[in-house]
């Protein structure tokens, strides 16, 4: 495990208890969202937080100017101890370290599910309702297109991957045939 998964699991535990005990982990999880969202969305805002010819007080001077007001103490705190040790570039591995702890502890599990087309509201529910039975919790679904696909669905549970696409039934049908064929 990297020396910065290390570190932003335990910026993440840190926020989450945080935002536990103010009763706010979900609100939490979604500013945290938005920052990293913000803090990526430009190249330059990276260069500029990266930048080592900048001081540490000037780029928490512009960036407190765009933050102050729009997201809680705790996440302000943490962003700004992020730009004084000079560890922004580890805001996403806090994001999904974050996400993963406040699943656990509500008993969520997203699902990033891969289809040819875009899921309607009722293929949605259905996905959430027989995972959530599956697993025994409650699904969030991330729903993507993959032009790649001819039909069926994939769909990725943390590190499981679930393939009931044509092209892996296809493949498994191969490969039973080739056993029956020994």
């Amino acid at each position: 495990m990297s020396r910065a998964l290390v570190v932003a699991r335990r910026y993440a535990k840190a926020l989450y208890e945080i935002a536990l005990q103010d009763g706010r982990t979900v609100e939490v999880e979604q500013e945290l969202q938005t920052l990293v969202s913000a803090l990526n969305y430009d190249e330059s805002v990276q260069k500029f937080l990266l930048s080592p010819n900048i001081s540490r007080t000037a780029k928490w001077n512009v960036l407190e100017g765009v933050l102050e007001g729009k997201l809680s103490k705790p996440v302000v705190s943490m962003a700004r101890l992020l730009v004084e040790r000079e560890r922004t570039d580890v805001l996403p591995e806090i994001l999904d370290a974050y996400v993963k702890i406040t699943g656990e502890a509500l008993g969520l599990a997203d699902a990033i599910v891969y289809t040819a087309h875009p899921l309607t509201d009722e293929e949605q529910r259905a996905i959430e309702s027989e995972f959530g039975v599956m697993l025994n919790k409650k699904i969030r679904v991330q729903s993507h297109i993959d032009k790649e696909l001819l039909g069926g669905i994939k769909v990725r549970i943390g590190d499981v991957i679930y393939d009931g696409s044509l092209s892996g039934k296809l493949e498994r049908l191969e490969k039973s045939f080739r056993r029956q064929a020994l």
